[in-house]
């Protein structure tokens, strides 16, 4: 099998470098590219090319237009990168009758509510970054290839800036914080996605019918200021010596951005589970890992 995976930098990107180097032959690429292969989901043309050269059984894409307050003013450029660059892999895909994995985000939803989402519930997303991100969910579909869509949310790693790293500088330097309270999710680790890619893969190849949409996130729920909460206490736990008094509870309504975001970023991950006979970890055992892992413990 060859695979050819794009994003390898970033954070979930460079976790399936890892996870996916021992199920096939893979190149890997980034913006720049390499080997005259190109790697810049802006230049469809070099995409489009580049796919064909390398002709891959499973193209994997982890590459993205993240900037989401960026994006609403940058409309152009994030359409391009996450719904016409997804279609034209999906179109090359669907030529040599192989897989597109593809990863989408929570944002495909308003955020109403408390259920966690299930993925055939009604989309309508709050932003532009959202909204792209569900086009390109929408264009890999009406091609017809065989295709995973990955939605998952509040994603972390080890490797780059995150939530918990910017908790823990800021709490060595300041004794009060303020963090948003009405915001849930399930802080999600780059490992554990890149992990649970690879075993889906090895099992949609065998079953074709697995092709479709899933939600895939760690299990519990949290906000964001419980969030802080845990990443303080775990490192005080560990011996750090931190300024920090107070974590106040503010609502999103104190802390305005460009681009809104949704109050209600659970998912419902059962289909992934009993699809591939998955069990997603609580979210607290990720997030202390990577903590023990950025302090050196």
């Amino acid at each position: 099998m060859k695979i050819l995976l794009l994003g390898k930098s970033g954070q979930v990107g460079w976790e399936l470098q890892r996870a996916l180097a021992p199920l096939g032959e893979l190149v890997a690429l980034d913006r720049q590219g390499g080997e005259g292969l190109c790697g810049d989901l802006a230049d469809l043309d070099g995409l489009r090319q580049t796919i064909r050269r390398v002709n891959p059984d499973v193209l994997v894409n982890a590459a993205a237009y993240t900037a989401v307050d960026k994006a609403e003013s940058d409309m152009q450029r994030a359409a391009v990168i996450n719904a016409q660059a997804p279609h034209v892999m999906a179109q090359e895909m669907l030529r040599v009758n192989g897989w597109l994995l593809h990863y989408s985000t929570d944002y495909v939803f308003n955020g109403s509510g408390v259920r966690p989402w299930q993925e055939d519930d009604q989309t309508g997303p709050l932003n532009h970054y959202g909204l792209t991100k569900l086009q390109g969910e929408q264009a890999i579909a009406e091609t017809g290839c065989k295709h995973l869509i990955f939605r998952t949310s509040w994603v972390y790693a080890a490797r780059g800036a995150n939530f918990a790293k910017t908790m823990l500088r800021l709490a060595a330097e300041r004794e009060q914080l303020k963090v948003i309270a009405d915001q849930f999710g399930a802080p999600t680790g780059a490992e554990l996605i890149a992990d649970v890619t690879a075993h889906a893969l090895r099992g949609a190849r065998s079953q074709p019918a697995l092709s479709g949409v899933y939600h895939l996130a760690a299990a519990g729920e949290v906000s964001w200021h419980g969030y802080a909460d845990f990443v303080i206490e775990q490192a005080r736990g560990a011996g750090q010596d931190l300024a920090v008094k107070e974590i106040s509870a503010i609502p999103t309504s104190d802390y305005p951005t460009p681009a809104q975001r949704p109050l209600n970023s659970r998912l419902d991950c059962r289909k992934l589970r009993e699809a591939f006979d998955l069990h997603l970890p609580d979210w607290q055992l990720g997030v202390a890992r990577m903590l023990k892992e950025i302090q050196g413990n």
